[in-house]
């Protein structure tokens, strides 16, 4: 279980050092901005969709699956999908606490560097999907105390999502907000991200963990969940956005390392405006990281898969000197399609 970090604090911590710790006012290095494949971005406009290649890539992440779960069957996506044409590299985190994920362990250059290290070495890995850069930032993070209106979760500043924004087209890398619930839904949250899950770029995250009204157990006192019908509200939204708005396919990433984080997978609904990634979120070495992914997320297909590797849990926590290896992740069944670093 992740820890709570009491981001009403760390704003203020923040606001006193102007913010240094985690977003250098330095410029980015231009010869690492150099470095960025012009051709990277995933949000190329596009009026058709290369049936073949999808098929060609779907079967070669399902990487051999005998059981008949995977590749899943659904419909084509709508031109211009993310996925599985690229793999999509995320540093998770917020720019308030440097203890949340890579997104703000480091001052921006540093952070920036490490990310664009790993999609090379990805790339490297795998010459068959692209892999391409993400930002993955905790919007709504869920509190120890209830605030002002009981739902022990705490907004952000867009002004912070606007920031996100920015760093992100430095290095032609998508963007995913971030929810963790508390005591709220997913019905009163959503809503307040219209103005940027209409933009073609930005995409959607969601922490079950996180979810407790049912519950109601203090976020980091209990493991909640979601069910397939908050998944189906979500991905609706979601489709309801894209095509009003004439955007490419959302992606609608959910984190989940215990069975009962996500109930009723069999009920979720797919459609050619969202991707669902199912994201294996737990930490520790890599038997038991494979033995929750095999448990759970091959078990029980939804769409498209990912993989969590934790800079920290992963190794100091777990006594290993070593994350997975990208080798080691892309013998996983399937291979994973979206990988987040935290």
């Amino acid at each position: 279980m992740k820890a709570i970090v009491n981001i009403c604090m760390m704003i203020l911590l923040y606001a006193c050092s102007n913010g240094q710790t985690n977003t250098s006012n330095s410029s980015y290095d231009s010869a690492q901005k150099a470095k960025v494949d012009s051709n990277q971005t995933a949000q190329t406009p596009t009026n058709t969709l290369d049936t073949a290649r999808y098929n060609l890539l779907m079967k070669n992440i399902s990487n051999g699956d005998t059981t008949g779960r995977w590749p899943v069957k659904h419909d084509y996506p709508l031109p211009g999908a993310v996925l599985p044409f690229n793999r999509v590299i995320a540093y998770y985190g917020n720019l308030f606490s440097n203890r949340m994920g890579a997104l703000g362990k480091w001052p921006k250059p540093e952070m920036m560097e490490r990310l664009l290290k790993e999609v090379k070495e990805w790339n490297e890995a795998d010459s068959v999907i692209k892999a391409i850069p993400a930002l993955h930032y905790i919007y709504t993070t869920a509190q120890p105390s209830p605030g002002k209106d009981g739902k022990y979760r705490f907004r952000m500043p867009l002004s912070q999502i606007d920031t996100i924004l920015n760093w992100a087209k430095e290095i032609n890398a998508i963007v995913f907000v971030d929810i963790q619930l508390g005591f709220s839904t997913l019905q009163q949250e959503i809503p307040w991200l219209e103005k940027y899950l209409s933009m073609p770029n930005v995409h959607i995250g969601i922490d079950p963990e996180f979810a407790l009204a049912v519950k109601r157990k203090k976020p980091g006192t209990a493991v909640g969940s979601v069910d397939a019908t908050d998944i189906n509200y979500v991905s609706e939204y979601l489709s309801n956005l894209v095509k009003k708005n004439n955007i490419p396919p959302k992606i609608f990433m959910i984190h989940r390392f215990t069975p009962g984080m996500v109930t009723n997978t069999n009920n979720i609904k797919l459609r050619p405006e969202v991707q669902i990634v199912m994201d294996m979120d737990g930490w520790g070495k890599p038997a038991k990281k494979k033995d929750t992914y095999y448990a759970w997320i091959f078990r029980q297909p939804v769409q498209f898969t990912g993989f969590k590797l934790f800079y920290v849990n992963d190794t100091e926590k777990s006594g290993e000197k070593e994350m997975m290896s990208k080798a080691e992740v892309l013998k996983l069944v399937p291979k994973p399609i979206y990988i987040q670093y935290q």
